[in-house]
């Protein structure tokens, strides 16, 4: 099986001015392509190679799940912003209410983990087995697949996602990306694990 790029869900710039076209030309064309283009020759010849991107991540170690996992976060992340506002399904609002106290705290604990995750990684809001919301950071790769917990939303904290924007005031990138959450992929995220 062969892994390819995918198509951002809206246009080189339509992220603007929160996320440039800059940016996402780089992000996206370089970076993400590179890990796509990585995987595929890892995996050639190998048991991972007829495996679903998800199967990958959850079963390799090593260069196949470092870029195997980079490719699945970063397909999420660009699933996870719109240009468009949104806003959270009743039934997300709900748990994020029962979990996080309100939309506002749910932000700030998100965020501030997010801006204090050392070095690169991911940050998630996830459901765990037991069906409570859990804001979850990873270094590097790493992915709420490993936890066997249902990964709904991400933030992308490499340098690499912000740097051509903001320097290195990740909190102002932050900030910024907030007003991009999808919240209609989050909110079908959950509905799709809670069926």
């Amino acid at each position: 099986m062969t892994h390819n790029l995918m198509k951002l869900p809206f246009k080189m710039d339509a992220l603007e001015p929160h996320i440039s076209k800059e940016t996402l030309t780089y992000h996206h064309c370089k970076h993400h392509h590179g890990y796509v283009e990585k995987l595929n020759t890892l995996i050639e010849g190998t048991v991972y190679a007829d495996m679903e991107l998800e199967e990958i991540v959850k079963k390799a170690d090593g260069g196949i799940f470092n870029n195997g996992a980079q490719v699945f976060n970063h397909n999420f992340y660009w699933n996870s912003m719109s240009e468009k506002e949104t806003s959270p399904s009743k039934e997300l609002l709900d748990l994020i209410e029962r979990d996080f106290t309100s939309l506002e705290s749910f932000k700030k604990k998100f965020l501030e983990m997010a801006a204090g995750l050392f070095g690169s990684g991911w940050v998630w809001l996830s459901i765990n087995e037991s069906g409570t919301l859990v804001i979850e950071s990873f270094s590097n790769a790493g992915n709420p697949l490993l936890l066997d917990h249902t990964p709904l939303l991400t933030c992308d904290v490499w340098e690499h996602a912000y740097y051509i924007d903001y320097r290195n005031a990740r909190a102002d990138y932050l900030e910024k990306w907030w007003e991009l959450v999808n919240w209609d992929f989050v909110s079908e995220n959950l509905a799709a694990c809670t069926k």
